[in-house]
C-alpha cells in the first residue's frame, strides 16, 4: 500500500578530525586521557586568552569539502555561536555561520541490492567548528552526580550539512555509510563512533497528501544515535510517530512545534528533550579574536591532489576493468584498500575477475 506521505530526511554529521592538537591551542587531541588532563586557559576558557588557528585542521577540512565536489570560498571568517551548556566553558563556540568554507556539494549514494536508485544527496555546506566537552552522569542506584570532562574541548571538528534529499531510512543509512567510506579514505578521521569522532544530528518531516496539495509537518531533531543501524531505527520510528501525531492532532499545524529528541536505543523510542532552536537564537557574530582565512591556488591544487583514488571511483574501476558485479565491488571497497590490492593483484595472476572473487574472503 503506498503511503500517504513522503519522508524526508537531512542529516548534520559532525566528524573529529584526526589532528595531534586542538583546533585553536595546543592542547592534545589523544583519545582516552585521564580526565581534565588535556586541558589549557584557552580552550576551558579563561580570560585574555587568544585562539591561533591550526593550520592542519583547515587542510583536512578544504580536502574533505574538494571530496564531496563542494564549492570552496577563497575568503572564510569565524563566527561566535553564543549557548550555555555546563561543558561549554565559554559559553560560546568557535564555529561558523554565513561564510563557511565551502558550500553546495554531493555525495553519491547507491544501494548494490538495488532498493533504490542512485541519487545525488546534496550537501548544502561543510563547516569548521570547536567541540564541546564531555558531561558524564553517574546514573547508578542513589547516585545523582554529573561531572564534566573537558579533554575533547576544543577539538577540531568538520560539520557537514546535508540537503534534505532522503526519502527513507535505507538511504539516510546508505548516506552515512558512503560518507565515513570516504572520509576513512581520505584519512582525515578515525570515525570511531564509540569514541565520539562521528556523530550524527538527523532532522526529519513528512510531506502529507492532503487534498489541496502536500503539506510539510514540523521538523523534529533527532541526537543521541551511537551507529548507523540506530539512526535507521530512529528514523523508521519517528516517520511512524509523525503520521500518528498528524493524524491525532486534525491536522492542525500549529499543534505541534519543531522539537529536540533524544534516541531511546534501549527502549526503540524517541523522547521529547526540548524545542528546537532556530538560528537567531545563537546570536552569531564574527569572532574578534581571529582573522579571517584566504585559500590560494596552491593551496587548492595541493589539496585536489592529495585526494588519491575515492571510493566510488574505485568501485567503477574495479567493475570495469575486473567485470565484477557491482554488489562485490561494493564489499571490497567498503573493507577496506588493502583487501582491494589483494584482489587486483590476485585478479591479475588469474586473469579471472569472478575467480578471484571466489577466492578472496570477503567475509
Amino acid at each position: 500500500m503506498t503511503q500517504p506521505y513522503t519522508v524526508i530526511i537531512g542529516l548534520e554529521v559532525h566528524v573529529q578530525l584526526q589532528t595531534r592538537t586542538k583546533l585553536f591551542c595546543r592542547c592534545s587531541t589523544k583519545f582516552g586521557a585521564p580526565p581534565n588532563t588535556q586541558t589549557c586557559p584557552l580552550c576551558i576558557g579563561m580570560p585574555g586568552t587568544l585562539p591561533v588557528m591550526n593550520r592542519e585542521a583547515f587542510r583536512l577540512g578544504l580536502k574533505t569539502a574538494l571530496a564531496l565536489n563542494c564549492q570552496i570560498a577563497r575568503a572564510t571568517k569565524w563566527d561566535r555561536k553564543q549557548y550555555y551548556y555546563p561543558d561549554l566553558p565559554k559559553g560560546y563556540q568557535i564555529s561558523q555561520y554565513d561564510l563557511p568554507f565551502s558550500h553546495d556539494g554531493y555525495l553519491e549514494i547507491s544501494d548494490p541490492k538495488g532498493r533504490f536508485e542512485t541519487k545525488r544527496i546534496g550537501i548544502i555546506r561543510a563547516h569548521l567548528e570547536e567541540d564541546a566537552g564531555k558531561s558524564m552522569h553517574d546514573e547508578q542506584a542513589g547516585q545523582a552526580d554529573s561531572r564534566i570532562d573537558l579533554n575533547r574541548a576544543g577539538t577540531p571538528l568538520l560539520e557537514i550539512v546535508s540537503q534534505p534529499d532522503m526519502r527513507s531510512a535505507l538511504e539516510a543509512k546508505a548516506y552515512l555509510t558512503e560518507l565515513k567510506l570516504l572520509l576513512t579514505y581520505l584519512g582525515v578521521s578515525d570515525c570511531n563512533m564509540q569514541e565520539g569522532s562521528l556523530r550524527v544530528d538527523a532532522n526529519i518531516n513528512l510531506h502529507v497528501d492532503t487534498p489541496e496539495g502536500p503539506v510539510a509537518t514540523p521538523i523534529v531533531e533527532v541526537k543521541n544515535m551511537n551507529s548507523f543501524r540506530a539512526v535507521e531505527r530512529a528514523m523508521e520510528y519517528e516517520a511512524e510517530r509523525l503520521w500518528q501525531v498528524w493524524q491525532e492532532t486534525h491536522q492542525r499545524l500549529g499543534a505541534v512545534p519543531k522539537q529536540t529528541r533524544g534516541w531511546d536505543d534501549v527502549a526503540d523510542v524517541t523522547r521529547a528533550q526540548r524545542h528546537k532552536e532556530e538560528s537567531s537564537d545563537y546570536r552569531y557574530f564574527p569572532d574578534p579574536d581571529l582573522v579571517p582565512v584566504r585559500v590560494s591556488d596552491a593551496e587548492l591544487t595541493e589539496a585536489q591532489a592529495s585526494l588519491g583514488e575515492l571510493p566510488a571511483d574505485l568501485r567503477r574501476r574495479l567493475e570495469k576493468t575486473h567485470g565484477i558485479k557491482p554488489y562485490d565491488s561494493d564489499v571490497l571497497v567498503s573493507e577496506g584498500r588493502p583487501l582491494v590490492d589483494y584482489f587486483v593483484e590476485l585478479a591479475g595472476i588469474c586473469g579471472d575477475g569472478k575467480l578471484a572473487i571466489s577466492m578472496t574472503d570477503t567475509k
